[in-house]
């Protein structure tokens, strides 16, 4: 039987799988990505209250997305320093009341700065949240557990408009906020409950240096990527994307030879780490843009009403529900190399498809169309919010949960401003006359032709790669030598928690965490010599 190796655990976690508490994480991760774009469709109910243009009111939402971005960065230093327990339910409380606070705000000042504070709380809940999970989780549960911590990601974006539209039409756009604080105040009530204990490390020391470079960095980025989208016609868009990509460079120097820095960047030796950071990052960056494409083209290019339209992307919303119970058979069956590859040829597919739907394509072929894109969408998430942990070890987790979450919300900005761009330089010369749908078909082929990039990254992975999360066949191929991983780094743990092998394990074929039966079809594992790593004393 396993158990938890007390030294290599100062934050008092204890291992095992909760799916209680993840399901409560991805319910205030839910919050935090709905809030994030849902106040879209009540611009101009806002503006109409507040005496406002309805383009003043768009600083509300930048301002929430940058706090957000520039937030996420310390949060894993916060959660060492003070306790994730602690920051965990301290950002459920902040985002509750600044929640509250956005409902009752009368001006349109009082409102970015209340945005702001949501903002704050969301950039702690996110990445403490799935460090809360991560570390009681066992790598052979690893993929239960993205599973639940995967779907507010997939799901917020789909609802935004209808959720949006339909609290602003029937109600008001106070709603959007109110509705926040029952399912905060439960969410903080649960988190005392289920959250484990995490004292934390007074003496651990804070790099301001590479904080300070961080933030600004991800801050201009965001920034730039913002007025990309909105304001494209400006310089500030370039200057600050540049200057934010001249801090990061800063930061990652720095960092590098800092005696204590703010992240750990050994977790790039990780090939299945570095994944998430290559062809992980193109991947997110073009499915994110789906969800801003698709209501546009339909309304604008095919002249359908929101309600219409909202309706028609909903069915994404249908594949990424209808698929999740076959995601981990999938994955544990042909591995992530597979489904990754799988997941990136087919969603390009549907984007170049969607490239040729016209007013006259019959709603249920568009259904179906969408629902099966949703389902790839859902794979491709899954795996890659899976695979990246896979030969993380325990004390390098923090640190690459928060580069993942950093990097996650620059992906997803990034999709936005891409789309955008690609539709203002598809609405230049006209190459099919009297075609309102014409910029957007040509931002679909574009971002089919960018998630092949995905593809190349996903082809390049070892065979076995993420084979002690995933399970599939013996784990490990026969030619990896022990003590390393699939890929040839050295294998720097078995788990995402601090399980260890007892000392009458040490010898034993038997490994810490029990393998899951054979899918349907497969061989059932013989005994081995060895799991492709050295025994741990």
């Amino acid at each position: 039987m396993a158990a938890p190796s007390k030294p290599h655990q100062p934050d008092g976690t204890s291992s095992g799988w909760n799916p209680r508490l993840a399901l409560l994480v991805a319910a205030t991760f839910f919050m935090e990505f709905l809030d994030g774009t849902v106040l879209t469709t009540a611009i101009p109910s806002i503006a109409a209250d507040f005496a406002i243009p309805a383009a003043d009111v768009n600083i509300t939402m930048t301002a929430y997305l940058l706090t957000v971005a520039v937030g996420i960065p310390i949060s894993g230093w916060l959660a060492e320093r003070f306790g994730a327990r602690r920051i965990f339910c301290a950002a459920i409380a902040v985002f509750t009341l600044a929640s509250l606070a956005c409902a009752l705000s009368q001006d349109l000042a009082t409102l970015t700065l209340s945005r702001i504070a949501q903002g704050a709380g969301g950039a702690m809940m996110v990445p403490v949240g799935t460090l809360v999970v991560l570390r009681g989780t066992p790598k052979s549960e690893l993929l239960r557990a993205t599973a639940f911590l995967v779907w507010p990601g997939l799901l917020a974006p789909v609802l935004a408009p209808l959720v949006g539209g339909a609290l602003t039409t029937y109600l008001s756009w106070h709603w959007i906020f109110l509705v926040n604080i029952p399912l905060g105040a439960a969410a903080f009530a649960a988190a005392l409950r289920l959250v484990p204990v995490t004292p934390g490390d007074p003496g651990r020391r804070l790099d301001w240096t590479g904080m300070a470079l961080t933030t600004v960095g991800v801050g201009a980025l965001v920034a730039g990527l913002e007025l990309a989208s909105s304001h494209p016609e400006l310089p500030w868009a370039g200057i600050s994307a540049l200057a934010g990509a001249v801090a990061l460079t800063a930061a990652v120097l720095w960092m590098r030879r800092a005696p204590h820095p703010l992240f750990n960047l050994q977790v790039f030796h990780a090939r299945t780490f570095r994944a998430m950071a290559t062809g992980g990052f193109v991947y997110r960056v073009t499915i994110s843009s789906v969800p801003f494409l698709l209501p546009l083209m339909f309304q604008t290019g095919f002249g359908w009403s929101p309600l219409q339209a909202g309706a028609m992307v909903a069915a994404v919303f249908v594949g990424n529900i209808g698929i999740k119970p076959a995601t981990t058979p999938l994955i544990r069956k042909f591995g992530f190399k597979a489904m990754l590859v799988f997941a990136s040829v087919a969603s390009a597919i549907t984007f170049a498809a969607c490239a040729f739907l016209t007013p006259e394509t019959p709603e249920a072929l568009m259904f179906v169309l969408l629902v099966c894109s949703g389902a790839f969408r859902s794979i491709g998430f899954s795996a890659y919010a899976s695979v990246q942990y896979a030969d993380i070890p325990p004390a390098q987790l923090t640190s690459a949960n928060t580069v993942s979450a950093t990097i996650v919300q620059l992906g997803t900005g990034s999709g936005i401003a891409l789309a955008a761009l690609l539709i203002r330089t598809f609405n230049g010369p006209v190459l099919v006359p009297q075609d309102p749908a014409r910029p957007f078909r040509g931002a679909f082929l574009a971002m089919a032709v960018l998630m092949l990039a995905s593809t190349a990254d996903s082809l390049l992975l070892p065979r076995h790669a993420g084979a002690a999360v995933s399970q599939r066949g013996h784990g490990q191929d026969q030619s990896t030598k022990p003590g390393t991983t699939a890929d040839g780094d050295t294998q720097p743990g078995t788990s995402c928690t601090t399980t260890m092998s007892t000392p009458a394990q040490a010898g034993t074929t038997q490994p810490a965490v029990s393998p899951p039966a054979p899918e349907p079809g497969e061989v059932p594992l013989p005994p081995r010599p060895a799991e492709g790593r050295a025994p741990r004393r």
